[in-house]
């Protein structure tokens, strides 16, 4: 059977960078700092706003829960979800990665991005 769901290549219509991102991200959920990094990616998607993509690496791991939960993207694959449970509903599905992603947006593998109105902070400073 064919798989009907439709893959995508990023161009002038719908284009996607990836950029080093220069800043220092902390997020915290309840009180708790779940990632803490210098090393993140910025993912600019056509006109969506700019998605931080923070190693997986710089994610205090033993704060976040894997769910069932997973959507399908055509520029850039499938994504799995993971909960904060120190943030009680707020949290549940605040955060995605993409484990295989496409080859367009192959550097965010291992990384993970954070839905801002799922957790309590999002701050990038310089």
């Amino acid at each position: 059977m064919s798989n009907s769901r439709p893959e995508l290549v990023p161009g002038p219509d719908h284009p996607i960078t990836i950029t080093p991102n220069s800043g220092h991200i902390v997020v915290r959920v309840g009180g708790k700092v779940v990632a803490d990094s210098r090393d993140a990616l910025t993912l600019q998607e056509s006109t969506y706003p700019a998605v931080p993509y923070i190693p997986l690496s710089d994610v205090d791991q033993s704060l976040i829960e894997r769910t069932a939960t997973s959507t399908y993207c055509p520029y850039k694959g499938d994504a799995t979800y993971y909960s904060i449970p120190a943030g009680g509903e707020k949290s549940v599905d605040a955060i995605w990665l993409y484990e295989n992603p496409r080859d367009a947006v192959a550097q965010i593998k291992d990384h993970v991005a954070f839905y801002p109105d799922r957790v309590d902070s999002i701050e990038i400073t310089a």
